[in-house]
């Protein structure tokens, strides 16, 4: 296969999934000015949040068996449209539930179905192996650069427009990725042909009886509490630390531009050493950042190296995950199982969000639910430890037209 080959669909997997993760990941940014303009209070909104965290993961799975067989042009096109509907329509919802409706649901199961798994499938299926883990690293390296790129941007935006006129800003971004879904997964892709016994009910069947996958989703489950939870009250953490909206805004890009590097190194680290020590690696790391984070004095320097740390493990789980799951089950229906993950991924994604609020709400502060983030983290780096890599999937099914 030539470069040119390998090196497109995975740009251009890597492009929608900066749109959909720039604006998703920076949606803490808008906690503050929503609170202060609905007066709906932080428990409400976080709660919105959360309920948006799980569906983003709840949707994964759907969208990636939808993939799986039909082919993931449609579902990467109706993702975008969802996407953007729900952004648009949010600035006009002025209770607990319009919100949660807006960008809890729509939102959100916009955003899931055009994200990591039915990208990583679509693309894994056009590569091989031997350039899949690198591949997906540059794939998640694209949604830390639309961290990146977009918090700062939608800062501005909010201190220029307001909260609403930024949202409404980025659902017209949103629908400038509906091109490279044309360009990645045209009308006439071909589609795997599953034999009658490797069907997608008898491959989620397995998978759910194999220990190792149960120690995957476990695993996930912590890095999804993690980011949610710093991902949604970052931004109030600055606040509550005396420091302006800025530092959260720089924080968040930091977070991302790091995540480029460890996304890229992670998987580059796929085809040397087993996943499940990258994994392990990884979470025990954020173990000690959060600790030495809750030692450090609050400076706009302590958010920045906290960033730094922490950005480098963000996202860069994804691909070894993602690895691990091929190299178990094979790339027929990985979107499908990958999303499984994902969907386990966003309950501990909802727990984040949500019992942060909650946190701060009976508190007054983030302590506990640091403390939680350490344990949590450990949890997760010991569980990834027993998993057995050994492949336990069919021989990789031919290719049809579609």
């Amino acid at each position: 296969m030539r470069s040119r080959d390998v090196l497109i669909p995975t740009l251009l997997a890597a492009g929608i999934l900066m749109i959909t993760m720039g604006t998703r990941q920076s949606v803490g940014l808008y906690v503050g000015p929503m609170n202060t303009s609905t007066g709906l209070g932080i428990a409400t909104i976080s709660f919105a949040l959360a309920i948006g965290q799980f569906v983003w993961g709840a949707i994964q799975p759907l969208a990636g068996a939808a993939a799986d067989k039909y082919g993931p042009r449609p579902v990467l096109m109706a993702g975008l449209l969802i996407l953007a509907l729900g952004t648009a329509i949010t600035p006009w919802m002025a209770s607990g539930l319009g919100l949660t409706f807006a960008i809890g649901l729509i939102s959100a199961a916009g955003a899931g179905a055009s994200s990591f798994s039915v990208l990583i499938g679509a693309a894994s299926q056009k590569l091989p192996a031997t350039a899949r883990g690198t591949a997906s690293g540059i794939i998640n390296a694209g949604g830390s650069l639309g961290q990146f790129v977009f918090a700062p941007i939608i800062q501005k935006l909010i201190q220029s427009f307001g909260w609403m006129g930024s949202m409404w800003s980025m659902a017209v971004v949103t629908l400038m990725a509906l091109p490279m879904v044309s360009k990645l997964a045209p009308a006439t892709s071909a589609k795997p042909l599953a034999s009658a016994e490797d069907t997608l009910s008898s491959a989620v069947k397995s998978a759910m009886k194999n220990p190792s996958y149960m120690l995957l989703h476990l695993g996930f489950f912590t890095c999804g509490f993690h980011i949610a939870f710093l991902v949604t009250h970052l931004p109030t953490e600055v606040d509550l630390c005396g420091l302006p909206p800025t530092v959260a805004s720089w924080s968040l890009a930091i977070i991302g531009i790091a995540n480029i590097a460890g996304s890229l190194y992670a998987g580059a680290c796929i085809n040397r050493y087993p996943g499940k020590y990258i994994l392990a690696a990884m979470y025990a790391s954020r173990a000690l950042f959060v600790a030495m984070y809750m030692a450090a004095p609050k400076t706009d320097l302590t958010f920045y190296l906290f960033a730094a740390g922490l950005g480098f493990t963000w996202l860069a789980t994804v691909p070894p995950t993602a690895a691990v799951v091929g190299k178990i089950f094979g790339v027929r229906y990985l979107a499908t199982l990958f999303g499984l993950t994902l969907l386990t991924h966003q309950v501990g994604g909802f727990l984040g969000a949500y019992l942060g609020g909650l946190a701060l709400t009976a508190f007054g502060d983030y302590e506990s639910m640091w403390w939680a983030d350490v344990a949590l983290a450990l949890f997760a780096a010991l569980v990834n430890l027993p998993i057995r890599e050994a492949s336990a999937a069919p021989k990789e099914a031919a290719v049809q037209p579609s």
